[in-house]
């Protein structure tokens, strides 16, 4: 690494301010994602933001100051972005709220520390020129988004990309998928600390800042014009658009599982809504049904399959399903006019501590009163459900998270899913902004797959969103009630979709590790010279 000048150096108070402005700069990420009070991505804020934590990096005195500063940065952003958990532990698990606080700092700070880690290797691998650097804090910034995003089951919940929904970036997720999305912010974000401290005054920056400029412009022109062609292929390939309504009940969280309160009027209320509606297909979110199918009053379940057995309607539910002796599963049900099979989707990717307790850690969830346990899982890649020309593809809860999982779903594109469904019941933390960000993640995975997305839930978002990652239709969260409006399935594959659906994000760890392997070459030569 370079010697660091005199006016580099910081000791005292110089190292609490350089912590204040990455903690700062930390909660500035986390209200990048989605701003309270509209719930809106801010792209700009969110490369401010890394920017910040860039140039602190550039100016630390070590690796170790730099780990530490990264590791406040990241930790800071992290509990200022899922600081809700505490709601679902503290206000409906009934755990202390001394150790519901602890328990989210200790989960942001461990999460943190594989960006602290990334900032101890950026620091000591650091080229002298300011393009290898450039390269070396995206790849250190893409492997620790990657690792938070697949280690320990992965919790990905507020990666930097999804600020990007919107915004001159937002034409990337097609290409390169969220993380590719956030590497690409990473490098504009290491570039404008660059200019900060201008170091960055060549002409060959600026040209390749026009020439980025004049790629994302064809990328918007390239993508509309196959966007209007598919649209222009559908009006005579494509079945017409599927009439829906989506179910949000609003059942008190508080009360959800309760049987004098919250489950008979789950039952009433559901089966009450499932009926009422004409749509083509009716959806009903996560365990919008809380009862097993042996739990529920003599007679129910037969008069919802009955209803669209013979009618001209289909329907997706949320229920539990299982039993003592084969476990059960968080699952959706669907029904079809004149077919026999019921479909069913069972979960994949469970929530740790929620739907299944790691090895060491079942006293901690026995301090909360929460009805927890270990559901089995389901399989990748599951089959879609096929109704009125198109192919509905269940994600449960943040299964959407996962893009990679869902890629797996297209690689056969004759069975492809035309509409993703996602069902949840995020009502354990609230009215809080984990509503906004949960919308945020289902609008990219449809800029990914250039798939809509329908999204029934138990207090919000209920939304309908489009293929291009557009909002449509929308019900007001924590209220009752019925969203009716309609969707136009799609085929095709986007790029992200044809390489994801074989290799996952090899690609990605991959390039990055490249990058590492060869500022570390660098340093090597620099050295031995």
């Amino acid at each position: 690494m370079p010697p660091l000048s005199q006016s580099d150096r910081v000791r005292g108070p110089g190292r609490a301010i350089a912590w204040a402005v990455a903690a700062a700069a930390g909660v500035a990420q986390a209200l990048s994602i989605a701003w309270p009070g509209n719930g809106q991505p801010l792209w700009w804020l969110q490369i401010l933001s890394l920017a910040l934590l860039a140039h602190g990096l550039r100016t630390a005195p070590c690796a170790r100051s730099a780990a530490a500063r990264a590791g406040v940065f990241a930790t800071c952003w992290l509990a200022a972005t899922f600081w809700w958990l505490f709601i679902s532990m503290h206000t409906y698990g009934g755990l202390a709220a001394p150790l519901a606080v602890l328990a989210v700092l200790a989960l942001s700070a461990f999460l943190g520390s594989y960006y602290a880690l990334a900032a101890w290797i950026f620091a000591r691998l650091k080229p002298a020129s300011a393009l290898g650097a450039a390269l070396l804090f995206t790849a250190c910034w893409t492997l620790a988004e990657l690792a938070r995003g697949s280690l320990w089951t992965g919790f990905p919940w507020g990666a930097s990309g999804y600020a990007h929904v919107d915004g001159p970036l937002s034409v990337l997720p097609r290409w390169l998928g969220v993380y590719g999305t956030g590497a690409v912010a990473a490098a504009l974000a290491y570039g404008l600390a660059c200019l900060r401290t201008g170091q960055v005054r060549q002409w060959r920056v600026w040209a390749l800042l026009l020439a980025g400029v004049a790629l994302l412009a064809g990328l918007f022109w390239q993508r509309d014009c196959a966007l209007d062609q598919c649209l222009a292929d559908a009006k005579t390939a494509q079945p017409p658009a599927l009439r829906v309504a989506l179910l949000q009940g609003n059942i008190p969280q508080d009360e959800k599982f309760e049987p004098g309160s919250g489950v008979p009027l789950a039952l009433d209320w559901y089966a009450q809504a499932l009926r009422s509606t004409d749509a083509q297909l009716v959806v009903a979110p996560e365990t919008a049904l809380p009862l097993l199918p042996q739990q529920m009053p003599a007679g129910y379940l037969e008069m919802l399959e009955q209803h669209f057995r013979q009618g001209s309607q289909a329907a997706l539910i949320g229920i539990p399903l299982g039993n003592m002796a084969e476990g059960y599963t968080n699952s959706v049900i669907g029904w079809t006019p004149a077919v026999e099979s019921i479909y069913r989707y069972d979960k994949h990717h469970l929530v740790p501590f929620g739907e299944f307790i790691p090895p060491m850690f079942r006293w901690f969830t026995e301090m909360m009163n929460i009805p927890l346990g270990d559901f089995n899982r389901g399989g990748l890649a599951q089959t879609s459900m096929d109704w009125a020309g198109q192919r509905l593809a269940p994600n449960i809860c943040y299964e959407d998270l996962f893009g990679e999982e869902l890629g797996l779903r297209f690689r056969n594109p004759a069975s492809a899913p035309t509409v993703f469904v996602n069902v949840s019941n995020i009502g354990w933390f609230g009215d809080s902004i984990a509503i906004d960000q949960h919308l945020a993640i289902s609008r990219m995975r449809a800029l990914e797959f250039e798939r809509p997305m329908l999204r029934a839930t138990n207090t919000g978002a209920t939304v309908i969103i489009d293929h291009r990652g557009t909002v449509t239709d929308a019900l007001a969260p924590h209220v009752r009630g019925i969203l009716v409006g309609s969707v136009q399935g799609r085929d095709g594959l986007t790029p992200f979709a044809r390489w994801v659906r074989w290799t996952g994000q090899a690609p990605l760890w991959l390039l990055a590790t490249l990058v590492l392997a060869w500022a570390g070459w660098q340093q090597w030569k620099r050295r031995r010279g």
